[in-house]
């Protein structure tokens, strides 16, 4: 019986490899892989596409006609998403240029970064007013400030917005915090909070979503003292909201661009 075994092997392995070589090559491989790349790429599954087709250099390392297909596909891919990208950051960079024209930029030698401040919520005119007030840098970093002016220390740690059973209410800025000061002047008492790093907690949208109702405001203290909203301060706060989206699309555009221009180079 060993034998028999024996004097079959060499036969049985001759018939396997006979079988294998049958099989579909990589170039047939590699050109399934390519067509449904294709498919993907009808489909408009544009990323699902780019990994099929870089798979085929991996997988099938000796499919060198379908490696160059390949190749070439994936260029006028990357050189068709390049072109809608540009063309998107053309068109941020107008709607940043329209905003921009609703405010003033500064930068002091306290300043990392560039600050642009609304012209409706210019010091001479809110010194000496209570009012909320939206902070806004070149990078898209968004604050809010709740400015107190009065004869009494609220001593006010937070902000509530409110209107028609609609509330929106900020983190609390504790007493003694940086970002929670104090200073006074004769009969005047001046209290400044600042909700930064996600601190207003959603009221900066809450005011930019409902500019048409009559916001008020209560800032929350020792003692409580209320406004209502002036409609050049919503409309500040909704202007500020839509130039720091713009900014953050325009730095996430140009990223975008930057690594697809990169990696249509490593092609060539």
């Amino acid at each position: 019986m060993k034998r028999q075994f024996a004097l079959l092997s060499p036969i049985f392995l001759t018939i396997v490899l006979f079988i294998l070589s049958c099989g579909p090559s990589q170039e047939d491989r590699a050109r399934a892989r390519f067509n449904f790349a294709r498919t993907l790429l009808e489909a408009n599954d544009t990323v699902s596409a780019l990994l099929h087709l870089d798979s085929i250099a991996i997988l099938s390392p000796k499919a060198a006609y379908s490696i160059n297909a390949a190749k070439n596909l994936k260029k006028e891919i990357l050189w068709e998403l390049l072109q809608q990208k540009e063309n998107q950051l053309d068109t941020i960079k107008v709607r940043i240029s329209d905003l921009e024209k609703n405010f003033n930029k500064e930068k002091t030698q306290f300043d990392r970064y560039t600050q642009y401040l609304h012209k409706r919520q210019t010091w001479d005119r809110s010194w000496n007013r209570s009012y909320i007030q939206i902070l806004l840098n070149e990078r898209g970093d968004l604050s809010l400030v709740s400015n107190y002016n009065g004869t009494e220390w609220l001593n006010h740690t937070g902000l509530r917005v409110y209107d028609q059973g609609l509330s929106a209410r900020t983190d609390s800025v504790g007493i003694g915090e940086v970002d929670n000061h104090r200073s006074d002047f004769l009969e005047s008492k001046w209290e400044k909070v600042t909700y930064r790093n996600g601190r207003d907690n959603g009221v900066i949208e809450f005011i930019a979503e409902n500019t048409h109702l009559r916001l008020k405001a209560v800032f929350l203290g020792r003692r409580m003292h209320f406004i209502v909203l002036e409609d050049y301060d919503k409309k500040a706060v909704q202007d500020a909201l839509y130039l720091s989206r713009a900014i953050k699309a325009q730095t996430r555009l140009e990223q975008e661009i930057r690594q697809l221009q990169e990696n249509m180079n490593a092609l060539n």
